[in-house]
């Protein structure tokens, strides 16, 4: 028994190695595991049972917005890429290619499906009947990172949706780029518990190809930012570059304006270090699979009636995921680390005890705390725990990023912040070769986002004293 509990523990702490604490609470609360092909994973049940909940969430909300689940291939002909010359350049690092002998075409395996699809658009748009074309694919892309991989932050495969729509207007694509980022921030705090911020990508880092590309941005436990989800205003340049075309209103041949936006299964590992803790994994209740675990406590003799009780309790409970552990030959208290380390947000405990007082003991996974509760009030507690619980990761993150957001009045003050792995605000002139140098100069840190609600009055830029364009948050990050 010892033997297998020593198993289940995460044998590094949070504050001691971030990054092996992390590795440690995916495998161990069986999420995800690193494949056998370098810089792959495999998404294990209760990984993906996350994954689903945000899929079902998203979903939900988008087909409310008139977009429609479509699926493209997972080839791309090389000659799609040359086509739109930013957009080619920027994703030539991380292509992976195969080739078709029998063609003599090169195809390109999709980091991102802006050229597949819009090549099917330019023969599906042809009047202003047809537009607003909104369409979302659920799938796996590839993008063959050089860096060091990390479980759900940086893989070179990984699960994503992408949505595309084309319109007729550039005021109507601007809103809806900017209503999709919105979506995905309903996600990121009502779903996972993490609060974001919203706002702009520079020049430097906004999507390749795009007009303008919108962000959301999450701070970490250890000070790294991570871009949660990012939605693009691709203005014309790829319709002009795929030849969509339509007939508008006034009898005219007319450009359509087209966004692109897209969020993945970072965004779960997001979640697990934003909120688990040395026990293991910690997932908020809308979030988890499974929002409840009942541990009957017995013995032989009484196993029957608390089994039998605890089945009641379950089926009672069925607006929730329950799981009920009845297992024989664990203990108690091994069970209890299990579903901790599992993350299970919410544990009822009952034994003979509870039995006679016509109770059970409810365990909260985010604080520890016990609270005996009478069965008659039971519905209404889990009710209110869940959401307790919820809300309480949700302010305890929203706390962390508010106090470590900070503004730097110069460049020395600037540095300090960056080291001590905060986010740091910041008048900032704008330019790439200015942020450039603020990249090689901090060892890293890179814009973010430029926030929206500007300030009117910048000042100087913090790095090269020129006159300030926006505010920008910069970071070192994921």
């Amino acid at each position: 028994m010892a033997n297998k509990e020593e198993k289940l523990g995460i044998k590094v702490k949070k504050s001691d190695d971030f990054s092996e604490w992390y590795n440690e609470v995916v495998i161990k609360s069986e999420l995800a595991e690193h494949s056998p092909i370098k810089g792959f994973m495999v998404i294990k049940p209760r990984g993906y049972a996350v994954w689903e909940k945000i899929q079902h969430f998203f979903d939900a909300n988008i087909k409310k917005l008139g977009v429609k689940n479509a699926y493209f291939p997972l080839l791309i002909p090389e000659k799609f890429f040359k086509k739109e010359a930013e957009h080619a350049e920027g994703f030539a690092p991380e292509l992976a290619w195969v080739s078709d002998k029998e063609e003599g075409e090169k195809y390109a395996i999709r980091p991102t499906s802006e050229t597949i699809m819009y090549d099917s658009y330019s023969r599906w748009i042809r009047s202003w009947r047809d537009l607003p074309l909104r369409l979302n694919q659920w799938c796996n892309v590839l993008r063959w990172e050089v860096k060091q991989t990390k479980l759900f932050l940086r893989t070179r495969e990984f699960l994503w949706q992408e949505g595309h729509c084309v319109y007729e207007t550039e005021e109507e694509c601007e809103k809806e780029t900017k209503m999709y980022l919105n979506e995905y921030k309903k996600i990121c705090e009502e779903l996972l518990a993490i609060p974001v911020i919203e706002g702009e990508k520079t020049e430097k880092e906004r999507f390749a190809g795009a007009k303008r590309t919108y962000t959301l941005e999450a701070l970490m436990p250890d000070g790294k930012a991570l871009q949660m989800g990012t939605s693009h205003n691709l203005g014309q340049n790829f319709a002009k570059a795929f030849n969509i075309k339509f007939l508008g209103r006034d009898e005219k041949i007319k450009v359509p304006w087209q966004n692109s936006w897209g969020l993945s299964t970072r965004t779960i590992g997001a979640m697990v270090m934003t909120h688990s803790d040395d026990k293991g994994l910690v997932l908020p209740p809308k979030a988890a699979p499974t929002q409840i675990v009942i541990v009957p406590i017995f013995k032989s003799e009484d196993k029957d009636k608390i089994v039998t009780k605890a089945e009641e309790i379950r089926s009672r409970l069925k607006d929730y995921e329950v799981e009920l552990d009845d297992r024989d030959g664990y203990s108690p208290g091994w069970k209890f680390n299990e579903w901790e380390l599992k993350g299970i947000p919410l544990r009822i405990e009952i034994g003979p005890k509870d039995i006679e007082k016509k109770q059970v003991v409810l365990v909260r996974r985010d604080t520890n705390e016990k609270e005996a509760v009478p069965i008659s009030q039971l519905d209404k507690k889990v009710d209110e725990t869940l959401d307790y619980v919820q809300n309480h990761l949700f302010e305890n993150a929203k706390k962390f990023l508010k106090s470590n957001l900070v503004f730097a009045e110069g460049w020395k003050d600037f540095v300090k912040h960056l080291k001590d792995r905060k986010l740091v605000e910041a008048s900032f002139c704008g330019r790439i070769e200015c942020e450039n140098e603020i990249k090689e100069k901090t060892n890293g840190a890179t814009s973010r986002l430029i926030p929206f609600g500007q300030p009117k009055k910048l000042g100087k830029c913090i790095h090269c004293d020129k006159e300030a364009k926006f505010m920008v948050i910069f970071g070192k990050a994921y």
